[in-house]
């Protein structure tokens, strides 16, 4: 038996044997079984919440989704009200600046109607005035170039006729 206790493997058993003894005295399986239980409890758990999360994310997404939807639908509408307001806003320019034209077309004829008749009524006061000076010139000529006028002196025998 000596030599048995020499040896380092009869060491080894007995102390393996003491050990698993200890761990049953003192429960440790139990422990460990418990420890491990709580954690697995924890786990599931927390498992539990990222499921509740996820399906409240889940729900949040959908309703992102269908709120997206009916803001897309509403910036849709807007652009096309938009559009038909810029559409009107052209017509409206467009007759107004149409109106403009007419207008101002209007006063430009109105205008050159009266530079017309004011360069004509000009041309004929020009003229007039062109007529007086040459009759003037020819009267001057003639009454320069003798001392009496013979249509003077038929226009005074004529009154003479015209008298009696």
């Amino acid at each position: 038996m000596e030599e048995m206790l020499r040896e380092a493997e009869v060491w080894v058993g007995v102390g393996l044997f003491l050990f698993f003894a200890l761990m049953v005295v003192l429960k440790v399986p139990s422990a460990a079984a418990k420890a491990l239980d709580a954690r697995a409890a924890k786990i599931q758990a927390a498992l539990d919440e990222a499921e509740a999360l996820r399906d409240e994310a889940r729900t949040l997404l959908d309703g992102l989704k269908v709120r997206r939807g009916e803001l897309e639908a509403q910036a849709r509408q807007m652009l096309a009200d938009a559009e038909a307001e810029a559409k009107r806003l052209e017509a409206e320019a467009k007759v107004r600046l149409e109106e403009q034209i007419v207008r101002r077309t209007a006063l430009a004829d109105r205008r050159i109607a009266i530079a017309e008749a004011q360069a004509a009524a000009d041309v004929k006061a020009a003229a007039g005035e062109l007529a007086a000076e040459m009759a003037e010139t020819l009267l001057v000529a003639r009454l320069a170039g003798a001392k009496s006028d013979p249509s003077v002196d038929g226009a005074i025998a004529q009154l003479a006729d015209r008298l009696q």
